[in-house]
């Protein structure tokens, strides 16, 4: 495989991580039941909690696993107020997405008195160096947060389908009431549900702080509400929303390289940054006439 194409490979696979994360994390909420379009407020919560920790301790580690913390505890809050205060589940995801954007920028400010960005950190490294195709492919997949997101992607079929937990978060989400009356606990299996949802979701937003090298206000800039697309075109199966989200990422590295290309034509350039978008809203019009058409609709 020539450079250019290790290249355009291993940049499909970093801008991909934090949207398959997401995804992953918007599965196991819709599995369980809960509507969770909150995923861009997880993805910000998950990134400044990564950054914060990781300036303040000089470890990349404890950064991940302070988003992984910030992202279940935040993704639990949505599950209690749905199922305990019975908040509707998209007013609260909207409530989520608007508390992490205020806030975060809020203690940008508090911290390191910043309304845009936090200073710099050093994030994970793995790898050989250099700039060659290859060197850039090893660092992508030797990233630990690559790594892990890898193995949810593998490890989320086998739960779902053949342990007790999964069952139970699939018996929630299917049919509730005939769950609570085989002695199912509906809420906390969608509470441990959602909180592993968070978790998941928050991977992709240390992956995007950590790849930034620092944390910018607004920085999940809709790559949630590209994951749940990519949930709603995969009928809820976390292999294929693996393969949205990585098409997708190959078209945002294919745009950027466009947008290179044609850097002196002001205009190929604009259309170039709209290819990835175009190409989401095609597959979502796609789906929805599958799931419109006698047979059609989310895998079980």
């Amino acid at each position: 495989m020539s450079s250019p194409a290790l290249v355009l490979l291993a940049e499909a696979l970093r801008i991909s991580t934090p949207y398959a994360c997401a995804a992953l994390g918007g599965i196991w909420a819709e599995r369980s039941g809960v509507v969770q379009i909150g995923l861009e407020g997880v993805l910000l919560a998950g990134a400044f909690a990564a950054v914060a920790v990781a300036h303040a301790s000089g470890s990349a580690a404890a950064g991940l696993a302070a988003a992984i913390a910030a992202g279940a505890a935040l993704s639990l809050g949505h599950a209690l107020i749905v199922e305990r205060a019975r908040v509707h589940a998209v007013v609260s995801g909207i409530a989520l997405n608007l508390l992490a954007y205020a806030g975060t920028r809020l203690l940008l400010r508090g911290l390191y008195d910043s309304a845009s960005s936090s200073p710099p950190i050093e994030g994970f490294r793995a790898g050989p160096t250099g700039r060659s195709g290859a060197a850039l492919l090893a660092r992508v997949l030797l990233d630990p947060v690559v790594l892990a997101a890898a193995l949810a992607i593998a490890a989320t079929p086998l739960l779902l389908a053949r342990t007790r937990f999964g069952l139970r978060v699939r018996a929630a989400g299917e049919d509730p009431a005939a769950a609570a009356a085989a002695g199912v606990p509906v809420t906390r299996v969608r509470c441990a549900a959602l909180a592993l949802s968070g978790a998941l979701c928050a991977l992709g937003g240390a992956h995007l702080a950590y790849d930034q090298h620092r944390f910018d206000a607004g920085m999940s800039n809709g790559r949630g509400f590209i994951a749940l697309a990519a949930v709603v075109v995969s009928g809820l199966r976390a292999g294929r929303a693996a393969l949205a989200c990585l098409l997708f990422g190959a078209l945002e590295a294919l745009q950027i390289a466009l947008q290179s290309a044609a850097r002196g034509a002001s205009r190929a350039a604009d259309l170039a940054q709209l290819l990835p978008y175009v190409a989401t809203l095609v597959a979502l019009g796609l789906a929805a006439r599958r799931g419109a058409a006698p047979g059609g609709g989310a895998a079980p």
